[in-house]
């Protein structure tokens, strides 16, 4: 990794790429330290490690700790992108009309997405603020009042439609997935104010002076392992051998076709934190005047992951998640179709039909693979927090951790593929 990064410097258009990138991501830093006007951030600092604030903390960097301008981060835009999709699914016609319309049909459904993000964004903000605001501890809101709430709407919204703007940059003029780099830096910066509380927690209680260093270094140790395995599961791919009916011009006659075994990535992760929180953010609404009912403990518990009922709606989102993005990123059709343009076809399978549902018996058996070892590197922290009563935020590392690893595969991949097509790119020229 560190010899491509040191070739990719020595390309003007890729380092300009790469600093851009790294030019955004500090404005949005800078951003996350903004606090809204009316607001008392230090009111938060009690609850800073609960799970609703954990989670929104992952997607906006440690902004809504601050409660800045930035604090919704991109889980409102990644909470309209699900919906969106979901829509596309027979649901809706015009949308599935759209999302076969090619780049045309992209941008419309990217357009909705965005008016979606607007009004998803406007409810999690006031949602989030009043019911900070209406717990008995906490004096979030200085003036709280009808216009106030609005105006921090306005604001938090503003936010999160900047947050997805420099996303926007990033992707087409920087390296990488730009939502995702964002989550990336929020959750990197994070690191070593978690290290420093895990160490001064275990100093604390210590009997000796070794016993927090030896804690770290097990923890650091027990990461490292994680990191190794989550690494190795999503580079492994499954290679279906492709035959081709008439040789193509600097082609062999065979060929095979490579699907990861973890084909959605980190995006089910993704969603499903985003998918558990907007409902707390709801609940929050319902504070004040229904804290003791029992339908508001129901759903309290149910989207809260320290509790069991939530470790399993989580784990279940993960899986359901990672079937459907899995066929979002190959659709078994197209690829057939595609098979069949080409004159190539899988040996033993009929074209057509037939190539269709056995890629899509593929994907099945992939996606369960995918799912349980997403479920598994999720859940794990999620228990052993619950279980030693860890700080919650805590037991979001795993998510963390898959997120990091993911994109910063992704993003090595895409640098490698810039690298190569340069050398390509070089050799026709010379050839000229």
């Amino acid at each position: 990794m560190l010899k491509t990064m040191k070739n990719a410097f020595a390309v003007k258009e890729i380092r300009q790429k790469i600093l851009f990138t790294l030019g955004v991501l500090i404005v949005f830093r800078l951003g996350t330290y903004i606090t809204v006007p009316g607001i008392n951030a230090k009111a938060l600092q009690s609850v800073a490690s609960s799970g609703l604030i954990s989670i929104l903390n992952t997607f906006s960097g440690g902004g809504l700790t601050n409660y800045s301008i930035l604090a919704m981060g991109v889980s409102p835009y990644i909470t309209a992108q699900i919906v969106i999709q979901l829509l596309q699914m027979d649901i809706v016609p015009r949308f599935v009309e759209l999302g076969k319309q090619g780049e045309v049909g992209r941008r419309k459904l990217n357009q909705y997405t965005r008016y979606l993000t607007i009004v998803l964004a406007f409810i999690q903000s006031i949602g989030i603020t009043a019911g900070f605001n209406y717990m008995s501890s906490l004096n979030l809101v200085q003036h709280p009042g009808v216009k106030t709430y609005i105006s921090i709407g306005i604001i938090l919204t503003g936010g999160t439609m900047f947050t997805t703007w420099l996303g926007d940059m990033i992707t087409e003029r920087g390296l990488g997935n730009g939502i995702s780099m964002i989550i990336m830096a929020g959750i990197l910066a994070r690191v070593p104010v978690g290290v420093h509380q895990i160490y001064v927690e275990q100093f604390k209680s210590a009997s000796s002076i070794w016993q927090p260093i030896l804690y770290v270094v097990v923890l650091a140790l027990v990461i490292l392992v994680i990191v190794t395995f989550v690494t190795y599961v999503q580079q492994a791919n499954y290679k279906i051998p492709i035959q081709y009916t008439r040789r193509l011009a600097g082609a062999s006659e065979s060929s095979y076709l490579p699907l990861k075994i973890n084909i959605a990535g980190v995006i089910p992760v993704i969603f499903a934190s985003s998918f558990i929180a907007t409902p707390q953010t709801i609940l929050m609404l319902f504070t004040q005047n229904h804290s003791e009912d029992t339908w508001y403990q129901v759903m309290s518990n149910l989207f809260n992951m320290q509790t069991t009922s939530g470790m399993i709606l989580y784990t279940v989102l993960i899986i359901v998640f990672t079937f459907f993005y899995a066929f979002v990123q190959v659709n078994p059709e197209k690829l057939a179709e595609n098979l069949q343009k080409q004159g190539s076809y899988i040996p033993s399978v009929w074209p057509g039909k037939e190539t269709e549902k056995y890629v899509s018996g593929l994907l099945m058996r992939l996606s369960s693979v995918g799912s349980l070892f997403l479920g598994l590197v999720s859940l794990i922290p999620l228990i052993a927090s619950s279980v030693w009563g860890l700080d919650e935020s805590i037991g979001l590392g795993g998510t963390s951790l898959l997120i990091v690893v993911g994109v910063t595969l992704e993003t090595m991949r895409q640098l490698q593929g810039m690298m190569m097509k340069r050398e390509y790119v070089g050799f026709i020229r010379d050839e000229a």
